[in-house]
């Protein structure tokens, strides 16, 4: 235990958390051990005692507490240990230290009476607190406060941070006073009487604020875990989760994952508790709070949220307040930036509004700073894509309640589909982006910065983000254009991906793809998901996607591409115009600004210049059409014919149109699915894949933001026109790749043979 030799000549105060009778005794006993304990003023730590006694004690008085630390069993232990000899395996996690009942606790201790350990907060004179204290409510109550989280601290000294609870949340954002100057100006500039807006703003709290109880945590991971830990093994980023352990001694963390299934928040948090931090506050929309589950989640930290706040300023106030106190606290958030599950593989244009919360309780100094941390959660196969697909092509989303997760749980079960790989970007400070950013009182200008904070976000995930097996055999079927490819064909068009992202030293999981055993084996996995079809009955199997599965197998593929857009428009730079090139380049990177995260032109010009330089160092002259020819890999067909040729649909339904027409936008997207149904049975558009509502989805907001979409005159006819030809030149141009590159794969066979 702490001892207090320095201070024994003054006077002590002990406040004592004793729940039960066996933690009486341990905590009398540990008394006589403490220095000073002998002679101690001895008050329980909650109660009246201190109230009455506290004006009598002298400044120099000092105070601490006690606790009893309850560790796990050792059976628990060794299951912990166990268990994380498994975390390469099934992502469990050891438990969380609890408090045996009350009538277990003598037994416990006979059992192993080193089970319990007697913690001593962190002691502080009464003039020390008296001069922490803001006023709000009674010294007494403040003094008993400062004493549970410092026995909090130590408690965690020896059961680990992932104990570390928020107590007794909405009493003190309501005490405060910085609380109570925000409802009254609030209240001032709605013309509202200020009590009114303070209930109001209570009644919020209480609807938002979560509880993190470790039984209601365990309770709610045994029920949810065998969603994932069934399903799935894990890799995880352990290098970088050591980093930021140490980086959260000092500040919160504010984790925002990448978002391809329900249970992404499920996975990473066993992944943090199975390395000790503390569980974070996740934010979850109140459309998953459904009964009776929801009220369970809510102990276990969830934070159930709206989904659009819309004009409700009284919301927003109890919002930033409750992020400004749990980050002033060293509580870590975690929330999805994407605003719902990728449908396409790829990661979906980010959402910066709760950053603002964040932003707010940085500026105001409620907290030093706050690091956001980009997280990739990628999965080797995911059950629940062939729903998602299903939705790309119209299909209404099932509403969630216990009948659909039944049905989501009996299938999660059913068979295991990998891997699933957990990576941690570098974290931004947002402080520093804060005070890089312009005037943060120019709303146009925060908003800029936290756009550009997202993005960083966005695109720290991606930089980790891993090119799984999975995703390079689709990335080879895929471009095959219908064609089925033998064991032996699929590992030569795998081969120089996996030699292209090794050179440039992107993360990637393609090595096991470089044997037969390794090829056949994924190969397997995705034909016993429905997603690949075998056809055995010629000189050797061959492979290829399974009719109507084409979106699900371009799901897999996307979560790759990213690493391979740079080269896809380096090769359609090559087959433009020398003199124009760069000037093509750019207008590519407009093209698909909807699609990807690209950086600043400046630094876009330099990471496209060694790309085109890769391919031939003097691309700005060379014959494009031979520099690709001779290249041992082309990728612009397999990255970016998809997303092209939806663009290519929407411009010419655009185009067809009566400019003085209004665009109804669901409307709209139906007819393009139709049309675009019959450009493929006819042979204008070759990838299945393209016919996808989310990528037509993409394709009309970039016309919208090209001004393409509101009725206007003959003017707007003219430049919808333009569009669709310069989308048509870009459709053209990945065609012919696409050929070059049949083309060198039949050589390749010719020369086998």
């Amino acid at each position: 235990m702490t001892a207090l030799s320095s201070r024994t000549d003054t006077p002590l105060l002990v406040l004592t958390d004793a729940r039960s009778e066996v933690e009486r005794r341990l905590l009398t006993e540990a008394l006589g051990e403490l220095d000073g304990g002998a002679d101690a003023a001895v008050l329980p730590l909650h109660g009246d005692a201190l109230r009455d006694l506290l004006p009598t004690a002298g400044p120099e008085t000092v105070v601490t507490a006690l606790r009893v630390a309850w560790r796990p069993r050792q059976t628990d232990e060794g299951q912990g240990r166990r268990r994380g000899r498994r975390a390469r395996l099934t992502s469990a996690a050891p438990p969380i230290p609890r408090r045996p009942p009350r009538p277990m606790q003598a037994a416990a201790l006979r059992r192993d009476p080193e089970r319990a350990r007697v913690v001593v907060a962190e002691p502080a004179t009464v003039a020390e607190l008296a001069r922490r204290w803001d006023g709000a409510g009674s010294l007494a109550g403040f003094v008993a406060a400062q004493a549970e989280l410092a026995l909090d601290r130590a408690e965690r000294s020896v059961v680990g941070d992932r104990v570390k609870v928020p107590r007794q949340v909405v009493e003190a954002i309501e005490a405060s006073p910085e609380f109570h100057r925000e409802v009254r100006a609030l209240a001032e500039r709605l013309e509202r009487p200020e009590d009114e807006v303070l209930a109001e703003a209570v009644a919020d709290l209480h609807g938002l604020v979560a509880a993190i109880d470790p039984a209601a945590v365990e309770l709610f991971r045994s029920i949810f875990r065998p969603l994932h830990a069934r399903a799935w093994t894990v890799d995880a980023d352990t290098a970088g989760l050591a980093r930021l352990r140490e980086l959260n001694r000092r500040a919160p963390l504010v984790f925002l994952p990448s978002h391809r299934s329900y249970v992404d928040p499920l996975v990473l948090a066993d992944v943090l508790a199975r390395h000790d931090f503390p569980r974070n506050h996740v934010l979850g929309g109140d459309n998953l709070s459904f009964w009776p589950l929801g009220s369970l989640a809510k102990r276990a930290g969830i934070v159930f949220i709206r989904r659009t706040f819309g004009d409700d300023g009284v919301y927003k106030l109890a919002v930033r307040e409750y992020f400004a106190f749990l980050l002033a606290k060293r509580f870590n958030l975690e929330w999805y930036m994407e605003g719902g599950r990728s449908r396409t593989g790829k990661l979906r244009p980010p959402r910066h509004g709760l950053l603002r919360y964040v932003a707010d309780a940085v500026e105001r100094g409620r907290v030093d700073d706050v690091f956001v941390v980009p997280v990739s959660i990628t999965y080797d196969q995911l059950r629940e894509v062939s729903l998602m697909a299903a939705e790309q092509r119209g299909a209404a989303k099932r509403g969630e309640g216990l009948s659909w997760l039944a049905t989501y749980a009996r299938e999660q079960v059913s068979t295991p589909l990998g891997t699933v790989h957990v990576s941690f970007a570098e974290p931004l400070s947002l402080a520093a982006a804060l005070q890089a950013g312009a005037d943060p009182t120019d709303p146009d200008a925060r908003r800029l910065t936290l756009q550009k904070v997202a993005f960083q976000v966005a695109v720290g995930i991606n930089s980790v983000t891993p090119a799984t097996a999975t995703a390079l055999i689709t990335v080879a079927l895929l471009g095959g254009q219908g064609r089925a490819l033998t064991l032996g064909q699929v590992q030569q068009v795998v081969a120089p991906l996996v030699g292209y992202l090794t050179e440039r030293d992107l993360p990637h999981s393609g090595s096991v793809l470089g044997t037969a055993r390794g090829a056949r084996r994924v190969l397997g996995a995705l034909a016993q998901q429905g997603v690949v079809t075998v056809y055995e009955g010629g000189e050797e199997p061959v492979y290829s996607i399974e009719r109507g599965q084409h979106l699900v197998a371009a799901f897999y593929r996307n979560s790759a591409i990213h690493h391979f857009v740079d080269r896809a428009i380096a090769e359609l730079v090559l087959l433009h115009d020398p003199a124009d090139r760069w000037d093509e380049a750019l207008r590519l990177r407009d093209l698909l600004k909807f699609e990807f995260f690209f950086p600043e032109r400046d630094a876009f010009r330099e990471r496209l210049s060694a790309e085109l330089a890769r391919l031939d160092p003097d691309w700005e002259t060379a014959d494009g059409r031979e520099v690709l020819c001779r290249a041992p890999l082309r990728v612009a067909h397999r990255a970016l014919r998809s997303f092209v040729e939806a663009q290519l649909v929407v411009a010419e339904r655009l185009a067809a149109r009566n400019p003085r027409t209004p665009v109804v936008e669901s409307d709209f997207l139906a007819e393009c699915s139709g049309v675009g149904q019959q450009m493929l049975l006819q042979g204008r558009l070759s990838s299945p894949e393209s016919l996808s509502r989310e990528l037509f989805g993409s394709a009309l907001r970039l016309a919208a933001n090209l001004d393409l979409v509101d009725p206007g005159r003959e003017d707007l006819a003219r430049r919808r026109q333009e569009w669709a030809a310069q989308v048509r030149d870009v459709v053209a141009r990945v065609v012919v790749i696409g050929e070059l590159d049949a083309a060198a794969q039949r050589e390749i066979v010719g020369a086998q043979q």
